[in-house]
């Protein structure tokens, strides 16, 4: 009992109980002196809660009953496939199983297929696909979610994903779309603000935005994106990383290591790319036409 707690965050479900023989009446009595707690129904830790992700994840696991496993965002997120992990724990199960609250619970599954990930059972990437497809409106994040399977696993198995896009299944037609618009890229982008900026140039191919590379190093220089036939740096600044005085004196002197390589560079935050885009898309075409005409004499000189 205490090998399988351990591989499981120090949880244990009453089927685990019972096929290792230990009768319900001392399930009970080991709940009472408090060597079990019940954290959630049919579900205890042993010997002390112990609250952790893991813990939480395997509660989620065992609660949904034999077979199940994480999925959707859950299981991208195990498999780092995604940057978040979502406000519940998405477990899928061939049962039948209520929710309970921060777990939902996607049950009678009876063809699910599941593996062992560091020693979590989760659906396979195909369905994980699938299921994330099916549970966000958003086809950038799916698109992104396929840039990050290439990227941790290899080529893309794009025979085997069509494979699980049949008629009438949840997802099959928003994965689908994101098979077309396939863009390996998308898995170097470092949170929402690059991949906004990046689908921002996507949508302005046509008048006149070519697409940049993201976040790569240029001159020593680790940048958000890069115009590389421009000599053209844009930065975008978030929240979280350009609000210090040591964040901003940072940032001072990136511009003048690439100013002193020729380099220049333009600055948009979120509120631009997001809420101004007509402001932003004249700007950076302005930059663009700016630099091709300095290189252009440049060249000429």
């Amino acid at each position: 009992m205490a090998h399988v707690a351990d591989r499981q965050a120090g949880r244990l479900a009453a089927f685990q109980l019972a096929h290792l023989g230990v009768a319900d009446s001392t399930v009970h009595g080991w709940v009472r002196c408090g060597y079990l707690f019940r954290v959630a129904p049919r579900v205890y830790a042993v010997g002390h809660v112990a609250p952790s992700r893991d813990a939480a994840l395997w509660t989620a696991v065992l609660f949904a009953g034999p077979g199940a496993a994480l999925s959707h965002v859950t299981a991208a997120h195990w498999r780092r496939l995604a940057d978040f992990p979502g406000r519940v724990v998405h477990v899928s199960t061939p049962r039948a199983c209520a929710s309970l609250p921060g777990i939902a619970v996607h049950g009678r599954r009876a063809r699910l297929e599941r593996e062992i990930v560091d020693g979590m059972p989760v659906t396979t990437i195909a369905q994980t696909a699938l299921d994330v497809a099916a549970s966000t409106p958003d086809l950038v994040l799916v698109r992104k979610l396929l840039a990050e399977i290439e990227y941790r696993t290899g080529p893309l198995d794009v025979a085997r994903l069509r494979v699980v896009c049949r008629r009438g299944r949840p997802g099959s037609q928003r994965l689908n779309q994101a098979l077309d618009a396939y863009d390996p890229r998308l898995a170097r982008m470092n949170g929402r603000l690059e991949l906004g900026f990046y689908m921002f140039c996507e949508r302005r191919r046509r008048r006149g935005v070519p697409l940049p590379e993201v976040n790569v190093k240029v001159a020593g220089v680790r940048v958000d994106a890069y115009f590389r036939a421009h000599a053209l740096v844009v930065e975008l600044d978030g929240d979280g990383n350009h609000r210090t005085p040591a964040q901003r004196r940072r940032d001072r002197r990136n511009e003048l290591i690439l100013r002193a390589h020729g380099i220049e560079v333009v600055r948009y935050d979120w509120a631009l790319v997001e809420q101004e885009p007509h402001l932003t898309e004249q700007d950076l075409l302005a930059a663009l036409a700016r630099r091709t005409e300095l290189l252009r004499r440049h060249a000429e000189g």
